[in-house]
């Protein structure tokens, strides 16, 4: 056991307790992904993995789970940057944090550029299209279109997603907040490209590497995304 703890950290592979995954065997790797049990019929996994919770750095992988019901590690290491408070369990509109947790992966995944071969439905981003992060608004935490030119229905926070080349290039939205919507919880999670410093409370990858993400991912394997520390991990 001792040989195996030795040759998953010298892998980068976060270690603690597991337990059987959903639907699979009792014996897996003792890997940060084999302990998660709110993953529920995921075939795709992304574990954000931070080592505190004021970090505005994570460890980003990707794994997939094996036909034994074992997560196995696809790609990573990759350094991903976070909200420029940190994260935190209970985020709030504005707070500068990234939320903890698991989600989804939304439905359309967004950009500024052309679609980079993604699984995903994919809309180019055009001026008028806001997220709407106004909590008194009954569209709050979705995408929505507005004339261009023509003042929103609701507060806007700019930039607006076709006003920020850089960081939506691409992006894939992490279903925080959605299902319900609970207001002033916090809205605009996504997973996007770096600006090499903190960000307002998404999660960001290198654009080669969030590009290679977003190719990887597959609607009918039911991603999930883990974001927290490994103390937080073991709750979820």
């Amino acid at each position: 056991m001792r040989s195996l703890a030795v040759a998953a950290l010298a892998a980068g592979v976060a270690l603690f307790v597991a337990g059987p995954t959903a639907g699979g065997p009792a014996q897996c790797a003792r890997n940060v992904a084999n302990g998660l049990r709110t993953v529920g019929a995921a075939d795709q996994l992304i574990t954000v993995e931070a080592a505190s919770y004021r970090t505005t750095y994570a460890a980003f992988r990707l794994w997939r789970r094996d036909g034994r019901g074992c997560w196995r590690v696809v790609a990573g290491p990759w350094t991903a940057r976070l909200g420029v408070n940190g994260i935190a369990d209970r985020r709030r509109e504005g707070d500068g944090t990234t939320p903890t947790g698991s989600y989804g992966i939304g439905r359309t995944m967004y950009g500024n550029a052309r679609n980079p071969g993604v699984r995903y439905r994919y809309r180019r981003v055009v001026c008028g299209d806001w997220w709407v992060e106004d909590p008194a608004s009954p569209a709050y935490n979705t995408f929505q279109h507005v004339a261009c030119g023509r003042r929103p229905p609701f507060r806007t926070n700019p930039p607006g997603m076709w006003q920020d080349p850089v960081a939506y290039r691409y992006l894939a939205v992490i279903e925080f907040n959605m299902r319900p919507v609970v207001p002033g919880r916090g809205s605009a999670i996504f997973l996007h490209a770096s600006k090499g410093r903190p960000t307002v409370g998404c999660v960001s990858l290198p654009v080669g590497q969030l590009v290679t993400t977003l190719r990887w991912l597959d609607p009918a394997k039911r991603p999930r995304i883990v974001i927290g520390t490994r103390a937080t991990f073991r709750r979820l």
